[in-house]
């Protein structure tokens, strides 16, 4: 057999060999890894590619050392979820570079970091300006967590005491201009609400490259042609604007009766409805 084709044939095993062990290791070796991944993980590479080429190379003794170096991690990683100083000791610790707002320099001495890669790090994550900074450390993996001072966090909902609706993940409803049925089960849609929708927005089936529905009814659709625009939905909007308007309906009627009953009956009604639009015109405005 030609060498050229020997070694073909080779790399193609290696290859099928490399995707199983990788598959039977599971995400986290393509992923995050820890330094003891890291180094088992290049040294497997290495030896199938040495293999690969070397045409009297033994096949056998090549998967043998693969093997080897495959099953010390997936060992590592049983042990480590049975003892945290061995999960230290294999995966390493979290690494804290700035508490209460200041920089801990040793930290950084001990990471071989220095000022300028901590504050880009710190850009990395959108944090331009060090005095917001409560809290950082790097990961094990060597991701970067940051935490901002309590007045420099975003306001939530919770921080307004505003209760908003669980929200299920957006669905791809369509593909290639067919319809997925199993999306649109998931979130208790069907395929005449979705076709009622495409004919709202003006559109065929067939010109959409992409869909997508969310559990509040509304699709976001893409078009093979980019020239073409989508108009925006407008349910949420058009709610919002109706529920006003029936409010200030039922201002004006309690202005124009002279019914002392009528009156109070209408402002006290007008009341109730300007607090349900108050608790929901975040979520129709979104």
């Amino acid at each position: 057999m030609p060498d050229w084709l020997q070694i073909v044939l080779r790399s193609l095993f290696f290859l099928v060999v490399l995707f199983l062990i990788t598959k039977w290791l599971g995400k986290k070796q393509i992923s995050q890894l820890s330094f003891f991944e890291y180094v088992t993980g290049i040294t497997i590479g290495n030896v199938g590619a040495e293999l690969a080429t070397k045409v009297e190379g033994n096949i056998v003794h090549g998967v043998l050392s693969i093997l080897v170096f495959a099953l010390a991690p997936f060992l590592a990683g049983l042990i480590s979820m049975k003892s945290k100083i061995f999960r230290d000791l294999v995966e390493g610790k979290a690494t804290v570079f700035i508490k209460d707002g200041k920089i801990m320099e040793d930290n950084l001495k001990k990471e071989k970091y220095t000022t300028d890669e901590l504050l880009w790090l710190l850009r990395s994550k959108d944090v331009f300006d060090l005095s917001t900074v409560e809290f950082a450390l790097l990961e094990a993996n060597g991701d970067f967590s940051v935490l901002l001072k309590k007045e420099n966090q975003p306001l939530t909902p919770k921080d307004l005491n505003m209760t908003m609706p669980s929200v299920k993940e957006a669905q791809m409803v369509i593909m290639d201009g067919k319809i997925l049925d199993e999306p649109l089960a998931t979130i208790g849609l069907n395929r005449y609400w979705l076709k009622t929708e495409l004919e709202k927005l003006g559109i065929l089936l067939e010109n959409v490259f992409l869909g997508q529905a969310n559990s509040n009814g509304e699709l976001t659709v893409d078009l093979y042609d980019d020239k073409l625009k989508v108009p925006s939905p407008q349910e949420k909007p058009l709610l919002l604007a109706t529920l006003k308007k029936c409010q200030a309906d039922l201002e004006l009627f309690a202005l124009s009766t002279d019914s002392p009953e009528s009156k109070e009956m209408y402002s006290k009604n007008s009341k109730k409805l300007q607090k349900a639009i108050d608790d929901v015109a975040f979520i129709l405005r979104n």
